[in-house]
């Protein structure tokens, strides 16, 4: 029995036949057909599997998350209108001024767009990572396999979780305290917003050492915050970086930026890092793929 496509399938078809490769960073082998993205691109750039696309955009699978249609709105650059019919047909109310918002607005997105060579990242007010650009991945690790809480700052950084990031004890627990403050902050904003308190919870649940911050008097700017990053990169060494905290004050969001000094060996090994981990390669059916 042939299963009918879902408005929503529908929908996600005709906004990726629309959208040009070169506009999402995806390269174009010379052998390509198609004018829009392919399945396996959308994918990747939402961070879900190709089958998994295939399935919603064929039918097969109803009831996407709030988290995946956000996803494939950003990578498809769905206008705000597109974004909330994509939330309507998918069975959710499109998010509201009570929930902490994970929408790059288009400026931001062009401003993005221009930064394709530096490593960036992308967090909402609770430090969920929203995205991360190839240069990114490719300096501090991959980060297309993340899923769920995974992609909080906050409870990889109490985890303790595998790092790039060369921290003193002293600057970690620094760390840690200033994304807990800054998320104290985010839950006075946004008190009606659920999923912000199931984080809350369950970053109490897993780890002691949050609970403890979250009732101390440790101050929420980001503003003392050392700029400097030492890298501990798997093929080129250790790489000593600037990084910079950005604030979308309307959007409320925070973009992080790795820059070095040009000229010095920071700059050449942060170059190095980056080819070596955005290298494209065409395969026979004109298909790229980053190699690792």
């Amino acid at each position: 029995m042939q299963v009918e496509p879902s408005e929503f399938g529908r929908m996600v078809r005709r906004l990726r036949d629309r959208v040009a490769p070169e506009a999402v960073g995806v390269p174009v082998g010379r052998r390509r057909r198609a004018s829009g993205l392919r399945r396996e691109e959308l994918a990747a750039l939402a961070g879900i599997s190709a089958d998994y696309l295939t399935r919603l955009e064929q039918g097969r699978a109803t009831g996407p998350s709030a988290q995946v249609v956000e996803a494939l709105a950003r990578a498809l650059r769905a206008s705000d209108a597109e974004r909330d019919l994509l939330y309507q047909l998918a069975g959710h109310a499109a998010p509201g001024p009570d929930v902490v918002p994970s929408r790059i607005p288009r400026s931001v997105q062009r401003l993005l767009d221009r930064m394709a060579h530096t490593p960036v990242a992308v967090y909402d007010a609770a430090w969920t990572l929203i995205m991360a650009n190839a240069p990114y991945d490719a300096l501090m690790g991959d980060t297309t396999t993340w899923r769920g809480i995974e992609r909080n700052a906050i409870w990889r950084n109490l985890t303790g979780l595998n790092s790039r990031v060369v921290h003193t004890a002293e600057e970690q627990a620094d760390h840690e305290a200033r994304l807990v403050a800054d998320l104290r902050l985010t839950a006075s904003r946004y008190p009606a917003d659920r999923a912000l308190r199931r984080l809350i919870g369950e970053l109490a649940e897993c780890s002691p050492r949050f609970a403890e911050i979250w009732d101390s008097d440790v101050p929420a700017s980001l503003r003392d915050a050392s700029r400097r990053k030492v890298i501990e990169h798997p093929t080129v060494g250790r790489i000593t970086l600037d990084c910079d905290t950005l604030i979308v004050a309307l959007d409320d969001l925070r973009i992080t930026i790795y820059t070095a000094e040009p000229g010095t060996d920071d700059a050449e090994r942060l170059a190095l890092a980056i080819v070596l981990g955005t290298q494209t390669l065409v395969d026979s059916n004109g298909s790229p793929t980053r190699s690792p």
